[in-house]
This record gives structure tokens, sequence and C-alpha cells, in this order.
């Protein structure tokens, strides 16, 4: 295995971030783990990206006034730089635009109204460089009667229909368990910039590039969002977390707990049937032939196969169904990360903070066979200002200067 840096998919490509919190940083950490380089631009005054500060886990035996202790701002910040520098002063403003003119990407989460404020549109970067592609990830996009809302995942949940869909009828509505929304425009805003970065280098000119959470949560809906469109029908919550047409697919007893199957073509309906001793439910019976018709009797499927199957543990039945019936075993957050599966599959990275502690994160599931990907922890704010600083040709002295006038933070020195 190699760890040239030269052979990450995305080696050469700076990418200036001004992000908080989730959504952004969450875009940006993949960029950077395979490769980009990634250079957290903070807010001195503030402290920087608040998500350093948010609890309640630790790194404990670090120093206190380390700003990257946060567990929670080390899974998704990794692999990056920090730039502490106020973009609300004019000195802030033109060290940006001397930033802007050595990448090819500008990107945030700001506000939808605060990209004007601080310049940091296509139209007020591309004097400092054409090529430059400006990344808007916003709460409710642009330029509209939202501009100036605050939008945040759970929010977008709520409206977007979430609620409505996650949970067992009859009971209060329910919001899905991840950040599902923040993480999706992340992965949406890395796709659009890569795309805009790809023509930007074939035509010399940048463009901005524009992704919300509201927008994102909508697109989500799919094929629910056709149904409702073309038929009316809104889509609801079904019990046991089932497919709304395709049965058996839901969850099922066992006789220690719960397994969830998932017979999504004919010949899984088959095979389970005969695997669980009932080769007749298949063959002979017309209620369960179809599709269509074991939806009609969804009821009575679900009541015969919880009797089925609680004559064998989740384990056995997984041991039974393994490679041949879509199969899961129901697992609480520790029972899947203790998955010997999960580890087997390298999915658990260890990383060393600046305090010498070690500490696991998950690993990116991009993968490149050959190469070995980064592993460096989140930074501290401002941690690498000064030598950005010096790579610009700023002395000692104007770095000093800058410093005292609040416009940057070489703290972490």
């Amino acid at each position: 295995m190699t760890s040239s840096v030269s052979d990450l998919p995305l080696a050469g490509l700076r990418v200036l971030a001004i992000e908080q919190y989730g959504a952004g940083p969450f875009c940006t950490q993949h960029l950077a783990d395979i490769g980009a380089e990634v250079i957290k631009i903070e807010a001195p005054a503030t402290g920087g990206d608040y998500a350093r500060y948010v609890g309640p886990h630790f790194i404990d035996s670090a120093d206190d006034d380390d700003s990257s202790r946060s567990l929670f701002f080390q899974s998704i910040n990794r692999n990056k730089r920090s730039f502490a520098l106020d973009l609300s002063t004019r000195r802030g403003s033109e060290i940006l635009h001397r930033l802007v003119a050595s990448a090819e990407v500008v990107v945030h989460n700001l506000r939808g109204d605060v990209p004007a404020k601080l310049g940091l549109r296509y139209e007020d970067l591309s004097p400092a460089n054409p090529a430059i592609v400006c990344a808007h990830l916003t709460g409710y996009g642009r330029d509209n009667e939202r501009e100036t809302w605050p939008g945040f995942d759970y929010l977008m949940q709520a409206e977007a229909g979430y609620f409505s869909l996650t949970g067992e009828p009859d009971t209060p509505p329910a919001r899905m368990g991840l950040s599902i929304v923040d993480y999706m425009a992340g992965v949406t805003t890395a796709f659009g910039i890569l795309a805009a970065v790809m023509q930007a280098r074939q035509r010399g000119t940048g463009r901005d590039v524009d992704v919300s959470l509201f927008d994102t949560a909508m697109f989500n809906l799919n094929y629910l969002a056709g149904w409702y469109l073309n038929t009316g029908q809104a889509q609801g919550r079904e019990p046991r977390s089932a497919h709304p047409s395709i049965t058996p697919c839901a969850l099922y007893r066992t006789s220690d707990g719960w397994i969830f199957l998932m017979c999504n073509k004919e010949k899984f309906w088959s095979l389970l049937c005969g695997i669980i001793g009932h080769p007749e439910w298949s063959e002979n019976d017309p209620r369960f032939t179809t599709f269509a018709e074991r939806l009609e009797n969804r009821d009575l499927i679900t009541e015969l196969l919880d009797e089925a199957l609680s004559t064998k543990s989740t384990a056995q039945w997984m041991k039974l169904f393994a490679g041949k019936v879509p199969a899961a075993p129901l697992m609480d957050i520790g029972q899947a990360l203790d998955n010997p599966f999960v580890r087997e599959r390298g999915r658990v990275q260890a990383l060393q903070h600046a305090s010498g502690d070690a500490f696991n994160m998950l690993a990116t599931p991009l993968q490149f066979p050959g190469t070995t990907l980064p592993d460096k922890p989140a930074p501290k704010l401002g941690e690498d200002t000064h030598a950005m600083l010096k790579e610009m040709g700023l002395n000692q002295q104007q770095i000093d200067e800058l410093e005292k006038a609040g416009v940057i933070n070489c703290s972490s020195l």
C-alpha cells in the first residue's frame, strides 16, 4: 500500500471552507479524505466553528483549552487545515481574495443572505480568480423569501414529511434518528463542487453552485413524491417499518428478538418459504402467489412468519439465510459498531490527537485499492494560520499586526 499524497484522487485541489456544525463540514470531509486540501476558515472572535464545543463527549485527557477536543467536531473535520480569519473586516476580505487566487473552490454553509454580505459569490470572487467555484450550501436557498431563515436538519425533516414516514402508525410523529438531510446535502454539495470544478478546468471560468437543505430533503422523497404528484397517494407509516408495497419486507419476531427480511424479488419468497420449512406457501397457496396477493394478505403473512421464525434465534436464522434470502439482524448502535464485519471491513479508523491520545472514528466509505487515505485528526482553531500567511509571503511583523487587530488568530502556536 502506498501513502503518497499525489496518489490521492483529489490531490492538488485547494478548497476554502467557511463552514460550521454539520452539513458543510460533512461535505468537505469527503473531499479532504480523498486528497483535497481543505482550509477551514473560522472566525477568531467567536471561537471558530461552534461544533468545536459540542458535547457531551470530549477527548478527556487533552488540554481543556484545546479547541479540537469535541468528538462531535472530530467526526466531521479530519484531514483539514484551520485558518482563523475575520471575513467581516476589510483586511480579512483582502486575505481571502489572496487565498482565492490559489484555490479552486470556496464553499460555505451559511444562511442564504450571508454570502452577499461577506462577498462569497462568484461575482465577488471572480476578479481574484475567474475559475473559482463558489458553492453555497444554505438552509432554504438564496434570493427568496426564506433566505434569512436559519435552517437545520430536523426542521427540514418536519416540513418535508419525514416525520409522517418514520415510526409505527398511531404513534406520535417521529424524526429519523440521524441528521440525514445534513448528510445528504453535504454529499450533494460535494458532487456539485466536483462537477463545477471539471467544467472550470475545461473552460477557465468558474460559477456559483447552489444546494439547500430544503431542496435536498424534498428531493429525497423520490418515488413517494412521484406517487403523490401523479396519483394523489400520500404514503404514511407502515407497521413494523414495512415497505409500502413489497411483502414480506418488514421486521419479524424471532425467539430472541427481531430480524428484517426483504423479499423484493419473487425468487426470495420461494427461498424463504423453503428454508423456514413451509414450501407450500410459495408453491400451492393462492393467497401468496404474487406481490399484489401477498400485499393484500400482509397481516396474515406477518402472523405466519412470526410463528415460524420464533422457533430459532436471530443468529441461527442469519446463518440459514446468509447469501440466499436478504436478511439483517436488528441492532442498536453499540451492537452495530461491535459487529465483527465492521472491523473486518476496516470501517473503524484509529486517529491520534495532538495531545497524544488515541481515539476512533468511522472511516470514509470511499476506497481506492492500492492507495492509503490520510488519517489526520481535526485541527485546532487557527492551527495553520501562521504557516499559511508565511506561504503567502507575509513577514512576522505583518502577521503580528493582523493578530493584534483581531483579523487573524495564531494562538495555537
